[in-house]
């Protein structure tokens, strides 16, 4: 016979005894952090933010140490931190930022209205001999023309991004001379950062109302450049991108990929394509710059890899500028609107049918060329009837 609630003398020998706590919830109860071991806590610890993560350092004194691991400190991101002055830098480079930083992000100061000083030579020092193995460095909204050059960045660099920046005339010299730390450094006669050699490979420009011609022709001395990224740069014209074809004195001689993108005004400084890139591997066109970098396409003898994004395409232009290439490796569309002529109704009823409306585009270009990879990504397809 089962038990019912009326049964009271099975409830009191099976209950258990309220003074006598159990082992197990004993346990429980007495567990904290300090039970975990250390790469647990690391780990928990790599979900906050830069802010978080100073704040819990003031909790105890092994927490402090926890945060301070370099484990947490690989990928700095601080662009969405809007309270960072140059007095927080300093304090994160004293305490926290250490060998174990690659990648680091900063939004500058150029569109708040405190204004200041933000990044400064002896800051810059200071990060190239606290972080010697930072390859990644991000610019946000940052006024560079407080800095002479780019040389005073870590000499261990590999990426640098620019983004809504602005830079001074002589930022992308190679070997520039009149700074601060040039002149303290001749007078204590110890060697100068304008001497280091950049060895930047990949370079992104996107907004940089600052930067012209003249900046464009200074990359050339840069000997390990083989990524660029122009993205809406008002002050590029095509003379200027003419001028660093190579072979020639300030060509960029091994530039192996180059991006071109204008979204808002019409520039067309893809022409300067027309000249010929003897090395050029990849490009990649976004845009207003697609049409005219369509046009200059069949004077490329190298190039492997072509990219067009964020256009309005007629596919015949495409197929009679692709024609030619038959060294080309690999062909990606994306976010592309392709325009088609007039079509047969029956035949637009079943493109709009179709899973794929560019599949009939995709089987062209395939047996156009046979030994390239054809990539269409979040593409559609407008057919013209006028």
């Amino acid at each position: 016979m089962y038990p019912t609630l009326s049964n009271s003398s099975y409830l009191n020998t099976n209950r258990t005894n309220p003074s006598q706590p159990q082992p197990v919830m004993a346990a429980v109860r007495c567990a904290s952090l300090e039970c975990f071991p250390e790469n647990i806590l690391i780990d928990i610890l790599s979900y906050l933010n830069v802010r978080e993560l100073v704040r819990n350092s003031r909790v105890c004194r092994r927490w402090k140490q926890l945060v301070k691991d370099q484990r947490l400190w690989r990928c700095v991101d601080l662009s969405s931190w809007k309270g960072v002055t140059s007095r927080v830098l300093w304090i994160l480079l004293r305490q926290y930022l250490g060998r174990g930083l690659r990648y680091l992000r900063l939004r500058g100061l150029l569109l708040s209205a405190r204004g200041g000083a933000f990044l400064t030579e002896s800051w810059l020092q200071g990060l190239t001999s606290k972080c010697p193995r930072l390859h990644i460095l991000c610019l946000l909204h940052t006024d560079l023309r407080g800095l002479h050059s780019c040389s005073l960045l870590p000499p261990t660099l590999q990426v640098l991004e620019l983004h809504y920046c602005e830079v001074p005339p002589t930022f992308f010299t190679q070997n520039p001379s009149g700074s601060e730390t040039d002149r303290s450094a001749t007078k204590n006669k110890v060697p100068s950062s304008a001497g280091q050699t950049i060895g930047i490979q990949t370079l992104v420009l996107n907004t940089v109302p600052s930067f012209s011609d003249q900046h464009l022709r200074s990359l050339g001395s840069w000997p390990h450049l083989s990524h660029l990224e122009l993205r809406d740069l008002i002050r590029v014209t095509v003379a200027g991108l003419k001028g660093c074809v190579p072979p020639g004195g300030q060509s960029l001689t091994h530039l192996k990929h180059l991006e071109l993108e204008t979204s808002k005004r019409t520039q067309m400084v893809a022409l300067g394509l027309g000249e010929g890139w003897p090395g050029l591997e990849g490009l990649s066109l976004g845009g207003k710059e697609v049409g005219p970098g369509l046009l200059s396409v069949s004077r490329l003898p190298d190039l492997r890899s072509l990219r067009l994004h964020t256009c309005r395409l007629a596919q015949l232009m495409v197929l009679r500028s692709c024609r030619c290439l038959t060294q080309l490796r690999r062909l990606e569309f994306s976010e592309v609107e392709f325009i088609e002529e007039e079509a047969r109704q029956d035949e637009t009823d079943r493109l709009k049918s179709e899973d794929d409306p560019v599949m009939k585009f995709r089987r062209v270009l395939c047996e156009l060329l046979p030994r390239c990879t054809v990539c269409i990504t979040h593409c559609t397809l407008t057919v013209n009837n006028d």
